[in-house]
């Protein structure tokens, strides 16, 4: 531990009265005495000392530093974690059909040789090949070498002619021959063997072997041994298959770049035909490629390159969709051209060049869209919880600074120089501090294992930094001229500076330019920024302004109470008036942290009401249980009788009515319109009154709800509607619905049901209300051909994506962080003036005050600074949210997909979120004024009016 020497040779210039020794004693410090200009003292292990004497200060310097490094190293790493998650989620729903990169080559030109084009198909030169391309690929792209491969194939279906095989229309079935590399390795045999060919196979080898999946033997009746003949030029060629296989990994690229490889296709003729027929394909040995230029398919050489989907990273995404533009039209390909074509010439021009596809690129900008639209809302949380932590950490500081103010002055007073004093304040501070950063840093790491270092790293850095000069940059500002003695400075007597007045405008200015700029833009492009600035901006503002309007009601409430007959009031109030000009730190943190938990708690609600809507337009109800056919009629009764079921609504659903007697259909809903009037109005969908659908109107035209655009099309004259009963309705829109729960569509027509025939006026869909549906009872209840949803089961679609759930949890936890942080700041406040009111309270007990009567003056005492921030915070939270309200769009974390009939999802005032914390804050601290009153009680009063104490 290195030793200090605090004292300069000549004598330090004073700004208050000059004394000759120190005026009060302070027994943390040990310095020497000064016996002139030229005073050389006896060297002090000052960090040591400082350790020895403060133990439990250190302690809980070293938690405090620890959680918050902790907290700010983790963020990044979870960032990166829900992120990268998101992206592997997203690739792999979009399929590898979609994400795989293909690379294409054209048959071989008929201007070679027949042994020459024979060779280009040989597996020796594919292989080769193969590698060359991989080689190619750029960096960003990683490929899963277990499931690219390379291989042969037909780009013509050819039709088989053989009768056993199915004929769904008549129509024969065809094939495809495929020889990909790596079969035997990416499936295992269920029958059979496997199919083998020469190497030196030629187009004109009389049989072909080759195998099929399970699959598609079973769809197309094949068995080992069967015989399929194709035709060819001249000749029909045998297949015969030898084995059938099961993929290993059927969902993997291997298989699933070309799903038609396991699973054939009954394709349909275009319209009008209504033919159809099977598609399959054939697995021949890689070796029997050659053989394919014998028929009429036109083979092609392909080379599947698959993406590791775990090497998949959402901070790669710029390189990697760089590298596959390079890939589909850029250097890359020219590459990979010049590796399978070789030098451009006069043939490769007639026969065509290899091309390169992928729809990856395209998944790639799907997610950065869904992820730059969640980020800004993240960041708000992360900015709101980072600036209470710095507040915490820099009260932290300014507390110990505030303690030891007698200490600092005293040895300024004895000749210590503000740089050697400074230094050892932040070697005092960094032996804690440093380790407890490294400790938080440590456990960050293990808590989330994924993400990036260095952000982490930096984050702990920073904590580490600010806490290390926060004592020292506050001691430096307080003792840059020696004083011994020092005025009052508190609130009401400390004027604000004309620098504080523009620095505070100037954050007026800014935050002002904030909101209104994201309520223009809203949350993408260039007021990412600002929305996370934003709610913090007008924390920082609602502070400076409650701040300098704190006195005022305090002066014209302690006239009134000096008049009172008791005076605790008054003392309280004149005690409450002298709070600390620092005062404006804990007050930021206290309506930072209130902003952040307002606004994150908003968001919160907001995503939970926008699913809950979603599901409610998807269902129409809290369950649905439709058919296609009219429903039992003993159903609904029933289904009332089932548990949790309140109110049910029986309509009928006519899919393809025809307007106008046209080709163009749209549903038609026949219901009873109070039933249907009630369930409406309950789940705000399309409510109407019960009035508007009689029977029958004058003139034997029936008044009918439609839908914006039904209206638009057919407007308010009668008009008739042509039934698939071969019954017609006149009808009269008389009211128009944005969207109604019977019909999910568009496009709807509403009538009475009694205004239908029979057979059509019978219900096919029950939409049912009532809380704690049970699905497994009404699945009972239902025939068998209904299908029953239920809203319950529908709202979990829309949290499956983990880079929803992942900004969820990262966004609820920055905003328990920031609450915790502003708890921890209103008590660093109280403890700041702690030591005066104990000594205050001792002097009063002196005078004859009670112990109920002391805690009475501290609770009055700290319940104008709690109110204070507890109306301020939730004030300023209600006005964030007001103001930024237009500007939020919550749509991409609280729906997968933007759904054209849903609602975009809005920020929502969450009422708990605004008194939750403010009540806590006066709880608080009446808590705080009630235990600091009895723990003094128990001490007693001997050792607080000790003769030169300091407090």
């Amino acid at each position: 531990m290195s030793e200090v020497r605090f004292f300069r040779k000549s004598e330090p210039e004073v700004s208050g009265p000059q004394v000759s020794g120190p005026q009060v004693s302070e027994p943390e410090v040990t310095g020497p005495e000064v016996t002139g200009p030229e005073v050389s003292g006896p060297s002090v292990p000052w960090v040591r000392t400082r350790l020895r004497t403060a133990p439990g200060t250190a302690f809980w310097l070293a938690l405090l530093v620890a959680l918050t490094a902790c907290l700010a190293a983790a963020f990044p790493r979870a960032v990166d974690r829900y992120e990268d998650s998101g992206l592997r989620r997203a690739a792999e729903q979009a399929r590898p059909d979609r994400t795989s990169v293909q690379v294409y080559a054209p048959p071989p030109s008929v201007m070679l040789t027949p042994d020459e084009r024979e060779d280009v198909l040989r597996p020796r030169l594919l292989a080769r090949q193969y590698a060359k391309v991989r080689a190619e690929v750029p960096r960003a792209l990683v490929l899963d070498p277990d499931q690219s491969t390379y291989g042969v194939r037909t780009t013509l279906d050819m039709p088989v002619p053989d009768p056993w095989l199915p004929r769904p229309t008549g129509k024969p079935a065809q094939v495809t021959l495929v020889a990909q590399a790596g079969l035997g390795a990416h499936a295992s045999i269920a029958r059979g063997r496997l199919p083998r060919a020469d190497e030196d196979v030629t187009a004109t080898a009389p049989e072909l072997e080759a195998a099929v999946t399970v699959e598609t033997a079973k769809a197309l009746h094949i068995k080992v041994g069967s015989v399929i003949h194709l035709p060819t030029p001249g000749r029909t060629l045998p297949v015969r298959i030898t084995g059938l296989v099961t993929p290993h990994d059927p969902k993997g690229a291997y298989w699933s770049t070309v799903s038609l490889l396991r699973t054939p296709a009954l394709i349909r003729e275009p319209a009008p035909s209504v033919d159809m027929h099977w598609l399959g394909a054939l697995l021949i040995a890689p070796e029997g490629a050659p053989v394919l230029l014998a028929t009429p398919g036109r083979p092609e050489r392909y080379w599947q390159l698959a993406p590791s989907e775990e090497a998949l990273r959402a901070r790669d995404t710029p390189a990697l969709r760089s590298a596959l533009a390079s890939l589909e039209a850029g250097p890359a390909l020219r590459k990979v051209r010049l590796r399978i074509d070789g030098p451009v010439t006069e043939l490769t021009q007639i026969t065509g060049q290899t091309e390169v596809l992928t729809d990856l690129d395209e998944v790639l900008i799907a997610y950065d869209r869904s992820r730059e639209s969640i980020a800004p809302l993240v960041a708000v949380a992360a900015v709101g919880t980072g600036t209470v932590a710095a507040v915490v950490l820099l009260m932290a500081g300014g507390l110990t600074a505030e303690r030891r103010r007698s200490e600092l002055a005293l040895l300024r007073a004895r000749g210590a120089s503000l740089r050697g004093l400074t230094a050892r304040l932040f070697a005092e501070t960094a032996v804690v501090a440093v380790p407890a950063g490294a400790l938080g840093l440590a456990a960050a790491l293990v808590a989330v294992p994924e993400g990036r270092f260095r952000y982490a790293l930096a984050a702990a850095v920073a904590v580490t930094a600010v806490t290390c000069a926060a004592l020292p940059v506050r001691a430096a500002a307080a003792h840059r001229v020696v004083r011994v003695h020092t005025g009052r400075e508190d609130i009401s007597a400390v004027r604000p500076s004309r620098r504080r007045t523009v620095a505070e405008l100037t954050l007026l200015v800014l935050a002002a330019a904030a909101v209104e700029s994201l309520r223009r833009r809203g949350t993408s492009g260039a007021s990412d920024d600002l929305v996370s600035l934003a709610p913090v901006l007008v924390g920082v503002i609602a502070a400076l302004v409650l701040v300098r309007l704190y006195p005022l009601p305090l002066r014209g409430l302690a006239r009134p109470a000096a008049r009172l007959r008791g005076a605790l009031a008054h003392l309280s109030l004149a005690r409450a008036g002298r709070t600390s000009a620092s005062a404006v730190l804990p007050l930021l943190a206290l309506l930072t942290a209130l902003t952040t938990a307002a606004f994150g708690g908003s968001v919160l609600a907001g995503v939970q009401e926008a699913r809950d809507h979603a599901s409610l337009l998807a269902v129409g109800a809290d369950a649905r249980v439709e058919t296609a056919t009219p429903l039992p009629g003993g159903l609904p009764d029933r289904l009332r009788r089932s548990p949790g079921v309140s109110d049910l609504s029986a309509v009928s659903v006519v899919p393809d009515a025809k307007p106008e007697n046209g080709a163009q259909s749209l549903p038609l809903v026949g219901v009873r319109p109070a039933d249907y009037a009630a369930l409406s109005s309950r789940t705000d969908i399309g409510a109407f009154s019960a009035a508007r659908l009689p029977d029958r109107a004058a003139g034997g035209t029936t008044p009918a709800l439609a839908s914006t655009a039904t209206a638009r099309t057919y407007g308010t004259r009668p008009f008739p509607v042509l039934l698939p009963d071969g019954s017609s309705l006149t009808v009269r829109i008389t009211t128009v619905l944005d969207r109604t729960p019977a019909v999910l569509g568009s496009d709807f027509l509403i009538v009475n049901r009694e205004a239908l025939s029979p057979s059509l006026a019978r219900p096919t869909t029950l939409l049912l209300t009532g809380t704690g549906l049970d699905g497994a009872a009404l699945r009972k209840a239902a025939p068998k051909a209904a299908a029953v949803h239920l809203r319950s089961e529908e709202r979990k679609h829309y949290v499956d994506s983990p880079l929803q759930t992942g900004a969820e949890g990262v966004y609820a936890t920055a905003v328990a962080a920031g609450t915790g942080y502003a708890v921890l700041a209103l008590l660093l406040s109280l403890l700041r003036t702690a030591p005066e009111r104990t000594a205050l309270l001792a002097r009063l007990r002196t005078m004859g005050l009670t112990r109920a009567g002391g805690r009475r003056l501290l609770v009055l005492e700290s319940l104008p600074q709690a109110i204070l921030a507890a109306l301020g915070g939730t004030l300023t939270g209600w006005a964030t949210i007001r103001l930024l309200s237009p500007g939020i769009d919550l749509t991409a974390i609280a729906l997968p997909t933007t759904e054209p009939d849903a609602a975009a999802a809005e920020l929502r005032m969450d009422t708990l979120s605004l008194a939750i914390p403010a009540t806590a804050v006066l709880l608080l601290a009446v808590a705080m004024g009630v235990g600091q009153a009895w723990w003094s009680g128990r001490r007693g009063s001997v050792r607080e009016l000790r003769a030169g104490d300091a407090r």
